[in-house]
Formats: structure tokens, C-alpha cells, sequence
């Protein structure tokens, strides 16, 4: 089997001009970075084309050390669309290069469903990522140069919420001191990094309309308070208007195409386990524009990237799904079945069994929004036609579709089974309005309480007195009908990372809260999880390498 980067260099490109041509894209609104990439203008975007395109959301089962494969189906269920006469785009996030060089090694798809050029959309792309961490450094050096610079007039801030970020999995930035060195140095403070992903920047990015609500969001951020208790924000620096500078073709999506040629968007790249896990709803838009059926996904599992989706993606951007898509594996079924990871190939039906209650859980939780599901089991060469037989029939008695995608192994013809079952479910049977886990008007405290007992499975939600003391910010500042976005770990609905399966009756303790003013989102912070993640003992930039002129070691 060759490898996903001997796949994508097999495939011949079109030209961006041509994907675009094909998806009626006018060419001469096209603004192409190189041969095989392109920047798509947001005022292309068509509200009542929007209305009237189906938008499919792809989530999964907790996610283990197995691997999913989310993105993967995703691209194959557009393949797969577009191989039965439908007119499908996908639209997805830009990878990060932490864990492009820490764990994954890439996260463009895999096998025949990828998106391409993987190298480039893997690697620096078309420059957001950079660009966003140079709007939010900017601010934060602009910030510590107004402190230094009125320092003799007697201002200063009693509390500082702004970081900095950095695209890179670095846990020694996590806590770091700054100024020292002299007074000419600036003022000595304790300080950190988050990763780019984790920037409000990018969740800006990821929810703003249009660049003039990039501006009005930026100016929005939240820097800090006087020791009056004032909240201090980029409007009081004034520097709204040259952040936005830097971030003025970033807002426009990004272009791209598949292994079999056909369109995608890639834009945006916040984590699902420390942000809100989607990409940019212009991205969403823009390929809604375009296509009859778009489909999209939302990072990690469905209680991270599919709650936050609804209750804060499709809350602000009035996007209503025709249907949610619930990938599943053998592997990763097992593993929540209390199989161990070194055994997770091996037939075993009793641990496969075990494991459906976490498939469960995910397809009550993905109801309780007023979403149709199906069900796509991510097939792998090691998994037996009996472990199948039994995912499918479970789905059976659960009343949920099932289909089984080789997309990985086979493109678009290996996805037609899953195709044909969503193109036909949404025709007969579309998702009713979206019903949201908490209304705007309930308190933050309310929110995060109805989001773990009723998505996680908590018995109790507490709070730290640092939590306790932001929440009072937040209702003084009067902005507690924000959505909430619950910071936690990826492998469990609790926040302990070893609860396989079906966490149940746990206390999830909200040790801080993170005021995204400017997304206009409550970030409730959980456990131990960090917003700067850092590397593995062995991480893939070992493997990562250009041999005989090419890119070897991503996937």
C-alpha cells in the first residue's frame, strides 16, 4: 500500500482555476497562491444559496490513540457525492504544525481521500496561521509597550489576560517571565504562550462575517482591568484598524482540491479540546455558495467538536444541518471496550460490544439537538466482516443509518455505499431545527452545568475560586449570554483522559475561565488540560525530511 504522500504526488492537479471553474466560481474573483491554491473573496459568498445547499456535519466516538479517520470520511463522503451526480464540496480546518510535528505528522485526510496539495496545506499553506499569530503578538507587544509608556502617568493593569501564542508544541512557554533584564527592557511580569490555535485571533477568524466584523471583534478583545476594576480592551490601545491590517486576506477562504479533483475549503483551524473546533463559517459559506451538499466537520468527538458546533457555530451563524454523520471504527470501539491499545487489531467481538455504549451515548447526545444521524463505520483491512455485521446491526436496533466507508483504500467509489445513504436520508428525513443544549439567557454557570450533565454525563460541575472570581467579571461586564466552550481532554466525556467509554456520575471541576470578548464566548477551562500542548518522547519531526528534493514524512 503506498504511503498518503506517494498517494497525493500521484495525483495529477488541476489547475485552481479549473476547481473553481467546475463549482461555477467566477475565475477572474479568484486570487491564486501558486498553481494549486487560491484565495476565494468572502463577498462571493450568496445567503440564499446558502439557504437552499445541504450541509452535512461529520463528528465521531471518542476519539483514542487508534485513530478515527474524521477527516478522512469526510473527504470521502464528498468524493462519494460527487461520484453518484451530486455537486459536493467539503469545506474543513487548516492543520496546525504542533501537531504536524509533534503527534499526527499531518491532517489532510489519508489514502485516497486527501486534500491536495497535502504537502503545502500541511506545511505554511497560504499563510493564516502565521498571519494570526502575528495579529496577536502584535497586540500583546503593543499592550506591554502602552504599559511601559504610561508607567510615570500612574497607569497600569491589575490583571492581565492577554498571552502570547505560538504555532509550535513548546511546554516550556507555558509560564514564562518577561522585562527582566533592565527598565529600558519593559516591565518584568509573569506571562505565557498558548498555541496558535488557542488564540482568540483564530476564533475570531473562525466566527467573524466579513472583515469589517473582524475589525469590530478585534477592537472587542479583552486585554485586561485597570486597578478600577475597568476592563481594558484593543479599542483602548486604538490599534483595531492595523490588526486588521494583518489580517486582511487572511479572512478570505482558502481554495483547494481532492484526490479526485473536486473542490474544498480549507480555513480556520481552532482545536475542539481547547477552542470551539471548527473551521470559519465564511468557509462554510462560501462553499455553501457553491455546492448543492457541503460537508463539514467539527474536531475530536462529538461532545467537544459537535456540541460546540451547534451551540456556538450554528447558534451565531443561523447554519441549520440536514444531517449529522457519526464516524466510528472497530479499533476505537474496542479500545472503549477495555481492549488494550496492543490489541486492538485482533477479532473481539465481547470488547466491540462493550464499546457500542460509547457509539451510545455520542447518538443520544447528537439527538438531543434535533439531528438525524447516521452512523459511517471507517473501515480498516485488519477489521472482520462479524466486528461489521455487529456495528451494523446495533445501528439497526438504534434506528440510526449505517454505511460502510473504504474511501481511504478506494476514493470516491469506496464512500458511494455512504453517499447513497446520506444523499437518501436527507430527502426523505432531513434534521428538524436545531434545538441548543442551554438558552443565551441562562447564566454561565447554567450553561456549563447543562453541557456536563447532559452531553459529558457529570453529576456535578465545581468551580475554582479563580473561576469563581472571573464569573463575577462576566457578570458585571454583562456578557453572560455568550455561548460557553469547554476546555477538556480529547479521550473521555469526563476530564480524566483514561475514563474510556462511558464516563458516568464524575465531577467536572472548571479550574478557570477565559473571557473571549472578542469571539464573543466563555472559555471554561477543565481539569488538567493545557492551551499549549507540548511534544511527545517522540515526536514526527524525527521522520520528517526532504529526500531527493521531496517532503518525506507527513501523512
Amino acid at each position: 500500500m503506498k504511503t498518503d504522500i506517494e498517494i497525493a504526488r500521484s495525483v495529477e492537479l488541476d489547475k485552481i482555476k479549473k476547481v473553481a471553474c467546475n463549482v461555477g466560481i467566477p475565475v477572474d474573483e479568484v486570487e491564486n497562491y501558486g498553481r494549486y491554491i487560491a484565495k476565494v473573496p468572502v463577498h462571493l459568498i450568496n445567503e440564499d444559496k446558502v439557504k437552499n445547499s445541504n450541509l452535512i456535519l461529520v463528528t465521531a466516538i471518542t476519539p483514542t490513540k487508534a485513530g478515527i479517520g474524521k477527516t478522512t470520511v469526510s473527504i470521502g463522503l464528498a468524493l462519494g457525492l460527487n461520484k453518484i451526480g451530486k455537486k459536493a464540496i467539503v469545506a474543513l480546518r487548516e492543520p496546525s504544525l504542533g501537531p504536524c510535528f509533534g503527534m499526527k505528522g499531518g491532517a489532510a485526510g489519508g489514502g485516497y481521500a486527501q486534500v491536495l496539495p497535502m504537502e503545502n496545506i500541511n506545511l505554511h499553506f497560504t499563510g493564516d496561521f502565521h498571519a494570526i499569530t502575528s495579529a496577536h503578538n502584535m497586540i500583546t507587544a503593543l499592550l506591554d509597550n502602552y504599559l511601559y509608556q504610561n508607567q510615570a502617568s500612574g497607569f497600569g493593569l491589575k490583571d492581565i489576560l492577554w498571552k502570547r501564542v505560538l504555532d509550535v508544541n513548546d511546554r516550556t512557554l507555558r509560564d514564562i517571565v518577561t522585562g527582566i533584564g533592565g527598565k529600558a527592557n519593559g516591565i518584568t511580569r509573569e506571562a505565557g504562550f498558548d498555541i496558535t490555535p488557542a488564540s482568540e485571533i483564530m476564533a475570531i477568524l473562525c466566527l467573524a462575517r466579513d472583515l469589517k466584523d473582524l475589525r469590530r471583534r478585534i477592537e472587542n478583545i479583552l486585554l485586561g482591568y485597570t486597578y478600577n476594576d475597568k476592563p481594558f480592551t484593543v479599542k483602548d490601545l486604538g490599534v483595531a484598524g492595523a490588526i486588521t491590517v494583518l489580517l486582511k486576506d487572511t479572512i478570505h477562504p482558502n481554495l483547494v482540491q481532492t484526490t479526485e479533483n473536486t473542490a474544498a475549503f480549507v480555513h480556520g483551524g481552532p482545536f475542539a479540546n481547547i477552542a470551539h473546533g471548527c473551521n470559519s463559517i465564511v468557509a462554510t459559506k462560501m462553499a455553501m455558495s457553491f455546492g448543492d451538499y457541503v460537508i463539514t466537520e467539527a474536531g475530536f468527538g462529538a461532545d467537544l467538536g459537535a456540541e460546540k458546533f451547534f451551540n456556538i457555530k450554528c447558534r451565531k451563524s443561523g447554519l441549520q444541518p440536514k444531517l449529522t454523520v457519526i464516524v466510528a471504527t472497530a479499533q476505537g470501539l474496542k479500545m472503549h471496550g477495555g481492549v488494550s491499545l496492543d490489541k486492538i487489531k485482533e477479532p473481539n467481538l465481547n470488547g466491540l460490544c462493550e464499546g457500542l455504549k460509547n457509539l451510545d451515548k455520542h447518538i443520544n447526545n447528537i439527538r438531543s439537538f434535533h439531528q438525524n444521524v447516521v452512523v459511517a463505520f471507517n473501515k480498516y483491512s485488519t477489521d472482520s466482516e462479524e466486528e461489521i455485521a455487529m456495528v451494523r446491526e446495533y445501528c439497526e436496533w438504534a434506528g440510526v443509518g449505517f454505511a460502510v466507508n473504504n474511501a481511504f483504500a478506494q476514493g470516491g467509489e469506496g464512500a458511494v455505499e455512504l453517499a447513497e445513504l446520506v444523499a437518501r436520508t436527507i430527502q426523505e428525513k432531513p434534521s428538524a431545527p436545531l434545538t441548543f443544549t442551554y438558552k443565551d439567557e441562562d447564566s454561565v454557570p447554567e450553561k456549563i452545568e447543562k453541557v456536563a450533565k447532559n452531553i459529558y454525563g457529570a453529576k456535578m460541575v465545581t468551580f475554582s475560586s479563580q473561576a469563581n472570581k472571573m464569573l463575577k467579571l462576566i457578570k458585571d461586564m454583562g456578557i453572560s449570554d455568550y455561548p460557553i466552550c469547554i476546555a477538556k481532554t480529547q479521550y473521555s466525556f469526563s476530564a480524566d483522559d483514561k475514563a474510556y467509554g462511558v464516563a458516568t456520575d464524575f465531577e467536572l471541576h472548571i479550574r478557570d475561565i477565559v473571557i473571549n470578548n472578542g469571539a464573543e464566548m466563555i472559555v471554561a477551562i477543565a481539569g488538567d488540560i493545557m492551551r499549549m500542548p507540548g511534544l511527545p518522547k517522540d515526536p514526527q519531526a524525527t521522520r520528517i525530511d526532504i529526500v531527493n528534493g521531496f517532503i518525506d514524512g507527513l501523512s
